[in-house]
């Protein structure tokens, strides 16, 4: 009977114990509040957006893609950022583990020796073979918010990883584009480079022929010298751009293959950019700063549960004696409760709290920075998207226009109506128009990372696609 009124005072205390268990002291992690505006400018928006298109379908050049892939896989941060989520994840299973009990068991033999008092030597032997059961009781959420806050930790680590992703396909695609727009401005400085050698030789006829001053066919060969000097800085910008692409996919210095620039451009008539809403949920950067916040409030309630006892119960039970033949014969048990409870330490656990509530605050403050910049993003982008037509049709009539100046400027030139002077005004500026015209949409390639390019000979399409918020609404597809 006595022992059945033990039994159930032992149950009434655990029942207890496991009540108190399920408490979870502390403030536990809400969104901050934002006032997020209706719409992206005064664009309409839907459901779908830029960020529902893999990046695939976006970059559609064959040699560019493998480029992509190839970062992706041997990038050394991407490698990095791997490990580090290998490595949450393991402390996150530990963080979890630790809210079960552990059950261990040892066996082991010692030799003992006492003399209490100086004059009662006595020395034994003992073998010892035994099970244990240690359980931390989770009365305050202690235990639950250092869970939390590992898991956070861990999901923010996976959502640095796709914004690395994400990240390393925008510099490829941007190193690439800039590599074949440095190709293009090579060839045209070449080509002037002839027109200039031609230009030499032809004031040098009519210099010969008294047909024009010295000034002219000495301006001439400066024109060829200054136009040439632009070859080597070019090739040397190539060089530092394919190291660039080749330090980006994990690999010594290479040469990179590439496409050329095609003729033609298409740009897209509308932008679809989604609900604003979306941009929350869809980048991984905003993504990352929000479980920060999150582990960061799990740290707080890890500081807060510090302030109370933690109670640790062990069971220990197996056979313990002198000699082995008596060791199945010689049982043992013991059941123990520690409770370690700081009693004075200067006011640490209380500074902790304070310390973890303003990293707290900091990490909120940090996550609402990402969220604004991302709209700043997002509104930049759309700003460049209306102005890229614009731009690229002035480029292109300045450049038809410059032609047409430098064909009349060739024949009045050879025909004595007007002076050299005249004629390398026009060449300068067909040259510029030229440059200038190859690089109208690069810029905004550089500015936004988000163009398509195909490499079909056929149809030529230089697309500055109607994605150019995809890297502003970052793919899940990643």
């Amino acid at each position: 009977m006595k022992r059945t009124k033990y039994t159930y005072r032992f149950l009434y205390m655990l029942t207890t114990l496991l009540f108190l268990g399920s408490c979870q002291l502390g403030k536990h992690y809400t969104r901050p509040k934002l006032d997020l505006p209706e719409t992206l400018d005064s664009m309409s928006v839907d459901t779908v957006s830029i960020g529902d298109y893999p990046w695939e379908q976006l970059y559609t050049d064959t040699t560019l893609q493998g480029l992509i892939r190839k970062t992706l896989s041997y990038n050394k941060d991407m490698l990095i950022a791997a490990a580090r989520v290998k490595e949450l994840a393991a402390m996150k299973r530990i963080d979890y583990a630790n809210m079960f009990p552990a059950v261990g068991a040892k066996v082991y033999a010692e030799k003992e020796a006492e003399n209490y008092g100086g004059n009662h030597y006595k020395s034994g032997y003992e073998i010892d073979a035994k099970a244990s059961v240690s359980w931390e009781l989770d009365l305050w959420g202690n235990l639950r918010w250092a869970r939390d806050k590992s898991l956070a930790e861990f999901v923010g680590s996976v959502e640095n990883q796709r914004a690395l992703r994400m990240s390393l396909v925008a510099q490829v695609a941007q190193a690439y584009f800039e590599l074949v727009a440095l190709d293009n401005e090579l060839s045209i400085v070449q080509k002037t480079v002839d027109a200039r050698r031609e230009s030499l030789h032809l004031a040098r006829v009519r210099y010969e022929g008294g047909l024009t001053s010295e000034t002219a066919f000495r301006q001439a060969q400066v024109e060829l010298a200054r136009t040439a000097t632009l070859v080597p800085d070019l090739e040397r910008k190539i060089s530092l751009k394919e190291n660039e692409i080749a330090f980006l996919s994990g690999e010594y210095p290479h040469h990179i293959k590439r496409s050329v620039l095609p003729e033609d451009v298409m740009l897209s008539a509308s932008l679809p950019v989604g609900l604003p809403s979306a941009l929350l949920e869809r980048r991984p950067d905003i993504r990352q700063a929000e479980q920060a916040v999150i582990a960061a409030n799990a740290a707080v309630g890890v500081a807060f549960t510090n302030l109370f006892p933690r109670i640790t119960l062990t069971a220990t039970y197996g056979s313990e004696s002198a000699a082995l033949s008596d060791v199945l014969k010689s049982p043992y048990h013991l059941l123990s409760a520690n409770i370690l409870q700081p009693i004075f330490a200067m006011g640490k656990n209380r500074a902790m709290l304070k310390a973890k509530k303003a990293a707290c605050e900091q990490a909120a403050y940090a996550y609402e920075k990402a969220v604004l910049n991302a709209f700043k993003d997002a509104y930049n982008a759309i700003a460049e998207f209306n102005k890229i037509k614009e731009i690229y049709e002035t480029r292109l009539r300045l450049e038809q226009a410059s032609k047409s100046t430098l064909d009349l400027a060739q024949l009045q030139y050879l025909n004595g109506v007007i002076g050299y002077m005249d004629l390398l005004d026009a060449q300068r500026g067909y040259l510029d128009a030229q440059i200038g015209l190859r690089n109208a949409v690069l810029k905004q390639i550089r500015r936004s990372c988000a163009s398509a390019f195909s490499s079909s000979t056929k149809c030529t399409s230089f697309v500055h696609t109607s994605l150019i918020l995809y890297f502003f609404e970052y793919s899940t597809n990643f």
